[in-house]
């Protein structure tokens, strides 16, 4: 497959409106509708708490494309209801699923499972459209630079993270939980044979990329209702601890943000220093606190991952500084031996772009790269 093609043939394909089914394929794309149940009382109370920020006025619980949306489904043809599934889960302030569409076609091609690309809280369509407007948001890169003196990487692409992020780091952790909740519902409909693709019983595994993979160890590490006990997890550029992070990019946030967003979770959040009264100690809280620095909740984290080490694997990758390796082995601990590969390509590519869509590299050395990974990543899951 030649993946740049494919993307380009599945972008022009996609719809969030209706079934689909792309040519000279056995698979077909279809989309559900997802309200929100699981939690919604308990975030609503916290989102209330958050305030606004000037380019959008509205409090976070009254963000309506949030809290019921549209995701979709790579499924095989046919009417029988399946017994597996996997779960696609993507990076930080992501607006389009183009470069995963390829990956999930290949993931659901070569393991017969319905593949879900799921979006994580205040990502993809789960934003009002203003949000990635560059004609409307651009006034407010103007005035995040006047306010932030020496501001860098602030662009429309990043404004409205940045912009949030900066007025309360606590989003972070409250979009994270949000997620879960959302993911647990899904699992739990999945598993009780509500969902119209999928069997009672159904066994769901992971696959994800980059911020969705410290969501990803979060719902392992606090298992809730004992739905991911036996979940496979494939993590591409992901997996690191937060502490050794670094957001700081012109598509991700700009550098005031995430230094805001650093300090306030390796201190402030950790000691409860801050929005104490709006957090809630938990089995939840106890899973992300374990996944922010090395040192806290050590032994609760590396003592899981030596647990579940058969059924996780991991694939950094060399030149990448957003998930260095190095975090994800201090994630991981003494078992990331036998969970983690690192790989390098011969050719210019970055954390965000790790197969690049619109360069000049020759497209046989992007197709053995992205082959290189999805190929183990089908045969894990």
């Amino acid at each position: 497959m030649d993946i740049l093609q494919r993307t380009q043939e599945l972008c022009n394909l996609f719809s969030y409106d209706k079934k689909v089914k792309p040519e000279g394929s056995q698979l077909e794309i279809i989309p559900f509708r997802f309200t929100q149940i699981t939690g919604e009382s308990e975030i609503d109370e916290i989102q209330r708490a958050l305030s606004p920020t000037e380019f959008c006025p509205t409090t976070d619980d009254h963000i309506q494309e949030n809290k019921s949306f549209t995701y979709t489904v790579f499924t095989p043809s046919g009417k029988e209801k399946r017994d597996k599934a996997i779960i696609l889960l993507h990076g930080l302030n992501e607006r389009s699923w183009e470069k995963y569409l390829a990956w999930a076609e290949y993931l659901a091609d070569e393991t017969g499972k319905p593949v879900i690309l799921f979006p994580i809280a205040f990502h993809m369509n789960r934003t009002p459209s203003l949000w990635y407007n560059p004609r409307a948001i651009l006034p407010w890169v103007t005035k995040r630079k006047e306010e932030v003196k020496n501001i860098s990487n602030s662009t429309f692409a990043n404004v409205a993270l940045s912009s949030r992020l900066s007025s309360n780091p606590l989003r972070f952790y409250i979009s994270g939980r949000e997620s879960v909740y959302n993911i647990w519902q899904l699992v739990h409909e999945i598993k009780n044979g509500q969902h119209p693709l999928f069997k009672e019983d159904t066994s769901v595994n992971l696959f994800a990329y980059s911020i969705g993979a410290m969501l990803s160890q979060v719902l392992l590490l606090s298992n809730p209702d004992q739905l991911f006990k036996d979940s496979r997890l494939f993590m591409f550029c992901g997996g690191s601890i937060f502490s050794e992070m670094d957001g700081n990019a012109r598509d991700i946030m700009d550098k005031e943000a995430f230094d805001r967003l650093r300090h306030y979770f390796r201190h402030d959040f950790l000691e409860n220093r801050t929005s104490a009264d709006l957090l809630k100690s938990d089995f939840l809280e106890r899973a992300f606190k374990a996944m922010i620095r090395k040192d806290v909740l050590q032994d609760y984290r590396e003592s899981f991952f030596q647990r579940a080490c058969n059924r996780i694997r991991a694939i950094s990758l060399k030149k990448d500084i957003v998930m260095p390796t190095n975090g994800i082995i201090e994630a991981l601990g003494k078992v990331s031996g036998k969970i983690l590969e690192e790989l390098d390509f011969p050719f210019k590519y970055s954390h965000q772009i790790p197969f690049p869509l619109h360069s000049k590299t020759d497209s046989d050395s992007i197709n053995r790269a992205f082959n290189s990974v999805f190929y183990k990543a089908a045969a894990f899951l």
